[in-house]
């Protein structure tokens, strides 16, 4: 009974959290059992780089003023032959890209 009691009393609390709230408390949990993430970028409607294995996107911040810069950074796998596997020769290595000239879409690894 107690353990329904706690489940009710933290749904009841998530509730009332806005919608950015929930969200930074699903992303903190998920950065906390982990991810597979896939990043794909585009130029227009051309695949033109995949990133795989990422944990996570961060949005850079201001040094002094802590406000959101315009871009996202995160570290990942350069999937070279797009087959959602490191391969003999694929690194690890940091990656940013711009709020402004680049159309991407982050998703779960689902091939794995």
């Amino acid at each position: 009974m107690r353990k329904v009691i706690s489940f009710m009393m933290l749904s009841a609390a998530l509730a009332a959290c806005t919608q950015e709230k929930q969200n930074e408390i699903s992303r903190s949990i998920q950065n906390w059992t982990g991810t597979d993430g896939v990043l794909d970028v585009y130029a227009g409607d051309t695949l033109v780089k995949r990133f795989i294995k990422i944990d996570k996107l961060s949005t850079a911040q201001g040094t002094d003023d802590s406000k959101p810069r315009p871009y996202r950074y995160g570290y990942g796998v350069v999937d070279e032959n797009q087959n959602f596997k490191v391969d003999d020769g694929e690194k690890k290595v940091y990656f940013e890209f711009s709020d402004y000239s680049t159309s991407y879409v982050f998703y779960e690894n689902y091939k794995n």
